[in-house]
């Protein structure tokens, strides 16, 4: 990766309810063997825009721009758990988070961003929980995976963060770059360059 490029994502941290929750149901998709690995609680999120590898310039821009994201503060809470699957191989396991407003604070994001991004085609918003490499009986821990029921947890979402991405063979470090509050409408910074 150039040095000059910072690899850049738009999303939603959790409350510590949430995230003991997210502990919960990580150990009961322990009990399935598979090979793989579980998001790192520290590092558990709701992404809103994936930016991919970024320009200093660029940056300077999505954070002029995202200050103009208009949004009030609202609630959301945990959904379903379920899988996505590559040739009926699950790849992914995650946690639905509910909340229309969810929905348009990404709208709201992708108008800040227009000239820079396109647009999300397909937004879900999920946590994700773990990536698996291979599972043996995949139907059978697919079904698992389906039945693992979830506390309904409500909370206030009151915040988006810009984080930064550094990739690490023991998983990726985030950064908190700059976040976002609809009560002052303007962002706080948190990262100095």
């Amino acid at each position: 990766m150039d040095n000059n490029l910072t690899r850049a994502f738009i999303c939603i941290d959790f409350p510590e309810e949430v995230i003991k929750e997210v502990a919960r149901i990580q150990e009961l998709i322990q009990n399935k063997k598979f090979a793989g690995k579980l998001t790192e609680l520290e590092n558990i999120h709701l992404t809103l825009k994936f930016l991919g590898e970024i320009s200093q310039e660029t940056l300077n821009q999505v954070q002029q721009k995202l200050s103009q994201a208009k949004f009030t503060e609202f609630e959301a809470s945990l959904g379903q758990v379920g899988t996505f699957s590559h040739h009926k191989s699950p790849r992914i396991v995650w946690i639905k988070i509910h909340g229309k407003s969810l929905r348009d604070l990404q709208k709201q994001i992708d108008l800040a961003l227009e000239p820079l991004f396109p647009k999300e085609q397909r937004f879900m918003s999920h946590l994700t929980l773990a990536r698996i490499k291979y599972v043996k009986d995949k139907k059978d821990f697919t079904d698992y995976i389906k039945k693992i029921h979830v506390k309904k947890i409500k909370f206030k979402v009151s915040s988006f963060k810009l984080k930064s991405s550094d990739l690490r063979s023991l998983g990726p470090i985030y950064t908190t770059l700059q976040k976002y509050s609809p009560n002052t409408q303007q962002s706080h910074y948190l990262h100095v360059f």
